[in-house]
């Protein structure tokens, strides 16, 4: 999650990561991305398929980015069910939404704090089981939703509800940048997007594929990438300090620092990589104290510093 100051470019960068996005493979004209090699992650139309020992076709696709717009309906996240074909022709018409397009993919909320409760419930119950269920007159149908959920907003114009807040593993805090020089450096760069988008992007493109490359290697090196035992014991230490509620904390501090960890070409995570990603990993999970005068981030620092020692 990215929240921050409007004008400061949260959706801009969110959208810019569609680029570096590698290539999943997909069993063709399957509206859920279905994995053929995973049959926990496979649609009831591709197990049946197989069940049939029909041959799957497949291919291979980008990781598909799926907006989700703030007056999105219920029914257009989750999908339709065509109740009069249903009945007359006895199939089960299922029209998939946004949960079925993202699925093995990014669903992305800008202005996640302006949700609709109904919708926040709706991205709750995917998130939790990895499925979304439509059932309408007795019909019920089942798909995979597992998706990487990234939100934007501006935290002035309104709270996010500690539930959902819970499920985004990082939260990242972006200012106003302040420097003059930064300014125009940045206002220059837009003018030249503006001028010719085609040309700035050629421009930056072997930077680009460097990154996707760098960012394959890291996913393939992951699961070499150690972390000592006492970093672990102190990790949770620092969570129950700051009396972080549940275990989600501890699990995404674990993960984001391996994370850094094969993403700058290392198998052993340091305390250094710890300390990087703690204050992304714990910020929102502080509980709310409206006498606090500390930033969280800065105070997720201190009590890193008082468990781990000063780096």
């Amino acid at each position: 999650m990215i929240m921050g100051d409007r004008g400061t470019g949260k959706s801009t960068a969110v959208r810019a990561l569609v680029e570096l996005l590698p290539e999943i493979t997909v069993v063709s004209d399957d509206p859920f991305n279905s994995d053929p090699e995973d049959p926990e992650g496979m649609s009831d139309l591709v197990r049946e398929k197989i069940k049939n020992n029909e041959s799957l076709v497949i291919n291979k696709k980008k990781i598909s980015m799926v907006d989700l717009p703030l007056g999105a309906t219920e029914d257009r996240v989750c999908g339709t069910i065509d109740l009069e074909k249903a009945l007359t022709e006895g199939v089960k018409a299922f029209e998939p939404g946004l949960l079925a397009q993202a699925n093995r993919g990014i669903l992305y909320v800008d202005e996640v704090n302006l949700l609709d409760d109904h919708l926040v419930d709706v991205l709750l119950d995917a998130a939790a089981s990895g499925w979304n269920t439509v059932e309408r007159e007795g019909i019920s149908i089942s798909h995979p939703a597992r998706f990487i959920l990234i939100g934007s907003g501006n935290p002035e114009e309104g709270e996010l509800r500690p539930q959902l807040l819970d499920r985004f593993g990082l939260h990242a805090q972006i200012g106003t940048v302040q420097d003059p020089t930064l300014r125009v450096q940045i206002v220059e760069q837009r003018a030249a997007f503006d001028e010719s988008p085609l040309y700035f992007r050629k421009k930056y493109l072997e930077q680009q594929e460097q990154l996707t490359k760098l960012l394959l290697t890291a996913r393939n090196n992951l699961n070499k990438v150690q972390i000592a035992s006492d970093l672990r014991i102190k990790i949770s230490q620092v969570c129950a300090t700051l009396n972080i509620d549940g275990l989600r904390g501890d699990i995404v501090t674990n993960r984001a620092a391996k994370a850094l960890t094969s993403f700058e070409g290392r198998q052993q995570v340091t305390i250094n990589d710890i300390f990087r990603v703690i204050p992304l990993c714990l910020r929102h999970r502080l509980r709310k104290d409206p006498l606090e005068t500390i930033d969280s981030g800065d105070k997720v620092r201190e009590t890193f510093q008082t468990i781990f020692g000063t780096i």
